[in-house]
């Protein structure tokens, strides 16, 4: 099988399952880190590749046709973070919109990451602003990642 029709075949199949619902997981390093593992994972073994043949992440993805899926969720997330902008008021409240405030949080360790930084951060990346939310004919083409 040619590998941009197994690129595909993983962008429609596996990618969608792997990442269901991620624009609202407040997204740590760890968990990119995971993600990325297992889909380069997936990408080699399409490509008859091991790691042992010491080819580049990039050189997979490009022959494959496929995008980080770092910047694939970072896409969803904004997605949403846009829909969620541009809804009216009285819209119901999905669970990873009320995870935007930090509460008061005791015990040991970092404090717990919030969907709400990770938007933040997101848009800090890609230098975004709020108030772009408010035209989706300009939000979408900013945020788009092909692949």
């Amino acid at each position: 099988m040619p590998p941009r029709l197994e690129g595909k075949f993983y962008r429609v199949v596996f990618r969608p399952a792997m990442s269901y619902e991620a624009e609202c997981w407040p997204v740590k390093k760890s968990h990119v880190q995971k993600m990325s593992v297992a889909e380069m994972r997936m990408l080699r073994r399409m490509c008859g590749h091991t790691r042992k043949d010491k080819i580049r992440n990039e050189v997979i993805r490009d022959k494959v046709g496929v995008t980080s899926v770092e910047a694939k969720w970072r896409e969803s997330r904004l997605r949403w973070f846009g829909h969620v902008r541009r809804r009216d008021i009285d819209a119901p409240v999905r669970r990873c919109e009320r995870l935007t405030t930090a509460g008061l949080r005791k015990g040991r360790g970092s404090p717990k990451k919030y969907w709400g930084e990770v938007i933040r951060q997101d848009m800090s990346a890609l230098h975004l602003t709020e108030d772009m939310t408010s035209d989706r004919k300009v939000w979408r083409p900013r945020i788009k990642v092909v692949g």
